[in-house]
């Protein structure tokens, strides 16, 4: 098969977003199967601003063909920033401010230009996340053979009347877990046959669970969060919660954050803290596998990649009640606990401390449930079987 994934950054050594990841690495299946893959992106790095800080044209990277599109840099930021607030309070927002919204969003006419040039030679075309310009403009090229990778979440954005029309009148979509699946279908009135759950393909590591308390010198049992540290994930609440602990159990255990933002930290959990900022995957790996549990306090995800690699190295979880999806991902692995309010939080860390036994047989389980669900085969049979019926 001939296929273009549309995506809006693309990293060499970089640092993009789980979707971002996870497009990139189902575009790599593909290239692995000997399929044509063409992936499409913008000379945007950085996610806050969309520069273009990349000249455009084209580069193979592990057998993908790469084409780098400027951002178009006539977009109206505040004519943007008017509309999403609007968007973001939940508000009414006429269908032609949504259209608005989206042409001022991160569109590259460049990059729609080559899609209508090339897109006839095309079996599929593979566009996500959802609530981009680039994957709004580029559904409508060629809806009838266009797939949507919409990392959906269930926020005001997914509301939008120009977001339904996308759902709607391209070819389906490969979700991420069923509770997505099911979000979709609840929005959009859609039925079973709108997609199918396909995932990322999780590779297994090696890592030693004393490795970083050693280079780092922590002596004291350490809990886990990996991942941008902002509102949006959540990481203030995990702050809070973890103040709230070590004042209550006198420093039995102290918090570890890798990833980057900048969130406040209550003063007296500063001595019981740890942020290592960016770490190389090796150093991760080890942090996680050398953890008492991984905790993912996020409410908002549509895939728990790190939850997932947690799980590899061998470490329980503990997630919020109402992060569905993952809490549904801690249900299918028998790897994890939920919490709702301090209560319980405190009731799980006091037990995954407490009980190794219990810790150990979470820790297992993630690990088998992830080499057997998202294997790179599994992956490979799943993402194959859409394209195929598809075409």
């Amino acid at each position: 098969m001939k296929l273009a994934f549309i995506t809006p950054r693309f990293l060499v050594g970089g640092v993009v977003g789980g979707a971002e990841t996870l497009i990139r690495d189902l575009a790599q299946t593909c290239v692995s199967a000997g399929h044509e893959v063409h992936l499409l992106t913008t000379c945007a790095t950085n996610h806050f601003t969309w520069s273009n800080d990349r000249e455009p044209g084209e580069e193979t990277v592990d057998g993908l063909q790469v084409h780098y599109f400027r951002v178009n840099d006539d977009r109206n930021i505040e004519t943007f920033l008017r509309i999403q607030n609007q968007i973001d309070k939940e508000r009414p927002v006429s269908r032609e401010d949504q259209q608005r919204w989206a042409d001022n969003n991160v569109c590259s006419r460049e990059l729609s230009d080559w899609l209508r040039s090339n897109g006839e030679s095309l079996d599929a075309i593979l566009v996500g996340p959802y609530l981009f310009g680039i994957t709004l403009e580029s559904a409508k090229i060629f809806p009838e053979r266009t797939w949507l990778i919409p990392c959906l979440h269930d926020e005001a954005f997914a509301k939008l009347d120009i977001v339904a029309d996308m759902f709607h009148a391209t070819k389906g979509s490969l979700f991420n877990s069923e509770p997505e699946k099911a979000l979709a279908m609840r929005l959009y009135n859609l039925d079973e046959s709108c997609g199918q759950v396909v995932g990322m393909a999780m590779e297994p590591f090696e890592a030693d669970p004393d490795a970083f308390a050693k280079k780092h010198g922590l002596s004291t049992p350490y809990v886990l969060y990996c991942g941008r540290q902002e509102g949006g994930k959540n990481t203030p609440l995990l702050l809070d919660y973890m103040h709230s602990y070590i004042e209550r159990r006198q420093g039995a255990v102290m918090l570890v954050l890798t990833g980057s933002g900048d969130v406040p930290v209550p003063e007296k959990l500063r001595p019981h803290l740890f942020n290592a900022g960016f770490v190389s995957e090796q150093e991760k790996h080890d942090a996680m596998a050398g953890a008492v549990a991984f905790i993912h306090p996020s409410t908002n995800e549509s895939f728990g990649i790190v939850l997932l690699e947690a799980w590899l190295a061998k470490t329980p979880a503990i997630v919020h009640a109402r992060g569905e999806v993952l809490r549904w991902q801690c249900e299918q692995a028998e790897a994890g606990l939920w919490f709702r309010y301090y209560p319980e939080f405190e009731a799980m860390l006091d037990r995954l401390l407490e009980d190794q036994n219990l810790n150990q047989r979470l820790g297992q389980n993630g690990r088998h449930y992830v080499l057997n669900t998202y294997g790179r085969e599994a992956i490979a049979e799943r993402l194959f079987s859409v394209l195929e019926k598809g075409k």
